[in-house]
């Protein structure tokens, strides 16, 4: 058994930004099923509903910042809905919000605010992990306590595989621990060389001061080109109950591009039978 197979557009953000349909539509040659977005680029809601329905690519999801729609949850739902998304994610959380900062109580009360909002528009929220969140809180992994303080018909999840396992985490393992409650999962795949040195956020566009010896030490990969068990993961989304995978690279390896990565990924789940 396989799932339909979408692609975050973050993978393939500069494209985005120059040609918006053109990329989408590139999107749906290469083989994927639907998109995730991030960001609309300024185009309205009903012309990238119609023009996902003519081509026949699922807009299931996108990424919108947590402030953003803390701000006006309402707008923000308001105009996915339209859309046609399923899901919406919080792609990720500032420092001055994570668990482990005063912020963070706070933080968990938003969500709340946010996912009820988006329940009166159809949508479901989810999170979308980092490594950060695999600190312990009271002997428990901040990531946790996140799901446990806030029920699953509010909030479910969207596993990014790639940070938990640099967290420590089997990513397998952690799907299959929120069976019934992953119905989106980020493949993504990496390389990196030694221990984790320091944050590794300047990798996606985060400025952190890491130095050029720990930068080269990590790099994003394609899908089944890094050190991820794939077929694992793949297996464990099924068992999970999740209804849709998704490939993310937030940047290409060394000498690649941003379309050559996601057709890189999308020719190795299409090997597998996906």
């Amino acid at each position: 058994m396989s799932l339909p197979v979408a692609v975050q557009l973050y993978s393939v953000r500069d494209e985005m930004e120059a040609d918006f349909y053109g990329t989408l539509e590139k999107m749906k040659a290469l083989g994927y099923d639907g998109v995730e977005f991030a960001g609309l680029f300024g185009e309205k809601p009903a012309k990238i509903k119609e023009f996902c329905e003519k081509k026949g690519i699922v807009p299931i999801s996108a990424h919108v910042p947590y402030y953003d729609m803390l701000a006006d949850p309402d707008a923000v739902m308001k105009d996915y809905a339209e859309i046609g998304c399923k899901y919406i994610a919080v792609p990720y959380l500032t420092e001055e919000c994570r668990p482990g900062t005063d912020g963070f109580e706070a933080t968990v009360a938003g969500i709340r605010k946010i996912a009820e909002a988006s329940k009166k528009y159809g949508i479901q929220l989810l999170y979308h992990n980092h490594d950060f969140e695999f600190i312990k809180l009271g002997g428990e992994y901040a990531l946790d306590v996140l799901y446990s303080s806030i029920p699953a018909d509010l909030l479910q999840t969207e596993i990014d595989t790639c940070w938990v396992k640099v967290g420590g985490e089997d990513p397998a393992g952690y799907i299959l621990k929120y069976s019934g409650r992953s119905p989106v999962v980020h493949l993504k795949d990496y390389k990196m060389s030694g221990e984790k040195g320091g944050r590794l956020y300047k990798l996606i566009g985060i400025e952190d001061g890491e130095d050029e010896e720990e930068e080269n030490s990590f790099s994003f990969m394609p899908v089944g080109y890094g050190c991820q068990d794939m077929p694992a993961i793949l297996d464990a989304s099924v068992k999970a109950g999740a209804s849709w995978v998704v490939v993310e690279q937030d940047e290409p390896a060394k000498g690649d591009t941003r379309l050559k990565s996601v057709e890189l990924s999308r020719e190795y789940l299409r090997k597998l039978g996906w």
